[in-house]
């Protein structure tokens, strides 16, 4: 895939309306960690840069920054991170007001209140186009990077959309990595028959509802039609109309099988996480940025692959979504403006861009000799570099509110609240209102 999530880890997503009615703003500071709420940065003038980042970014900002440090040991630098969902309502709020952070957490393309397009067209992102790296940016992935021919986003490069898989655990239920829609149907039976989970679904949090269904999409829509979000756009067709339809039956089928465990609605992302390090689940359908916590969550984290979650019957066409992760951008009011672009132009280096993708799973946008992919992706490249990756699904969505429509159709669905036609029919009123 060529570009991406704005709404995975980090990459969840809030409307502007979200964003604009959570506790006024106020209640939602006070729950913060105080550096986040804290009004320096960017409306300040003490010199020191101010970084704010998503949980999840947490490693790379921390190991780079203190590289950085050691070059610059004149400069300071505060740093904070939160959950996905707090940091795009007050880092966004805080941007529009003028005291935003000086550095913060961007999310490719649009579809995110806290996405590269929406930040740029309300001129709150500073041009990184004059920093080398960017240079190197392949053209496929402009709708990540670029808006009006500017760079606003860095990102280290690519994540996946697979299954998380606890080897010990497929291994004691004499299961092999499924690599069709059947095969996975049949795995995952034998291991509910062994009273193990076959897969664990958080989706109480609400970024890890769509992952499902992103999964599905690729073979469902977009091998039989690439031109499918050039129609949607031109209005020749819906979700309800298209293999979304597909996609989010198959959804639903592992539901009514009982794939899941007990209450998916009622099940966070970190009980996920820890139900497939323990082995009390085989799987979860994951993002492949989040592959470092799950194996902070276990003894032994060689236990934990990752295979491509298949679509459809042939595994040779196999396809699968992909895109670019969560980065950074520049406030384009910081009053430290300078000493960020340094730091944001020391990212770009390739040996940063590698160690930023080492640690989240991710695969760099731009490669050399010195470049090593986990392991655990070895089965993606292959299907990547046959173009048979697609952006992660909301890329090219024209608004903020598809997404947590997307959301809270699956959570319905989930709950029994409505069918297939009726969650498609949530994101196509949401699709159609205006950004």
């Amino acid at each position: 895939m060529t570009s991406g999530p704005r709404s995975l880890p980090g990459l969840g997503t809030v409307s502007r309306r979200g964003f604009l009615r959570t506790a006024g703003g106020a209640a939602a500071l006070a729950t913060l960690p105080p550096l986040l709420a804290a009004c320096s940065g960017s409306g300040g003038s003490s010199g020191k840069v101010r970084v704010v980042g998503v949980a999840d970014e947490q490693k790379p900002i921390e190991e780079l920054l203190a590289l950085y440090r050691k070059a610059h040991p004149g400069d300071s630098f505060s740093t904070s991170f939160a959950p996905t969902d707090q940091v795009q309502t007050v880092v966004r709020t805080q941007l529009a007001g003028g005291n935003g952070p000086d550095v913060h957490v961007l999310y490719p393309g649009s579809g995110s209140a806290m996405s590269m397009i929406e930040l740029s067209k309300a001129g709150l992102l500073a041009d990184l186009g004059g920093q080398t790296w960017t240079k190197q940016i392949p053209k496929s992935f402009d709708a990540a990077y670029r808006s009006g021919g500017k760079t606003y986003l860095y990102s280290a490069g690519s994540s996946v959309i697979g299954a998380i898989h606890n080897k010990k655990t497929f291994q004691a239920a004499g299961v092999e990595p499924p690599t069709t829609w059947t095969e996975l149907l049949a795995a995952c039976a034998k291991f509910k028959a062994k009273g193990i989970v076959p897969i664990a679904l958080g989706a109480q949090t609400p970024w890890v509802t769509q992952l499902i269904t992103y999964a599905l999409v690729p073979n469902a829509v977009y091998a039989k039609s690439t031109t499918f979000d050039d129609d949607m756009a031109a209005g020749r067709t819906t979700f309800a109309d298209s293999g979304w339809a597909d996609a989010m039956g198959k959804y639903q089928e592992l539901l009514k099988r009982g794939f899941f465990n007990d209450n998916p609605n009622g099940t966070t992302y970190e009980q996920q996480t820890s139900m497939v390090a323990s082995g009390k689940a085989a799987m979860a359908v994951q993002v492949s940025s989040v592959l470092s916590n799950f194996r902070a969550a276990t003894k032994t984290p060689d236990d934990l692959a990752m295979f491509p979650f298949p679509g459809g019957e042939d595994a040779a066409q196999l396809w699968i979504p992909a895109g670019i992760v969560v980065g950074l951008g520049v406030s384009a009011r910081s009053k430290n403006k300078a000493k960020a672009m340094a730091l944001v132009e020391f990212l770009g280096k390739q040996e940063n861009i590698n160690r930023w993708a080492t640690a989240v799973s991710a695969i760099p946008f731009k490669r050399d000799a010195t470049t090593r992919i986990d392991p655990v992706l070895g089965d993606f490249l292959p299907i990547i570099d046959d173009n048979r990756a697609v952006p992660f699904m909301d890329q090219r969505w024209p608004n903020a509110e598809v997404q947590p429509a997307h959301f809270a159709a699956v959570q319905d669905l989930l709950a029994g609240k409505t069918d297939v036609k009726g969650a498609l029919g949530q994101m196509d009123k949401a699709y159609g209102k205006k950004s």
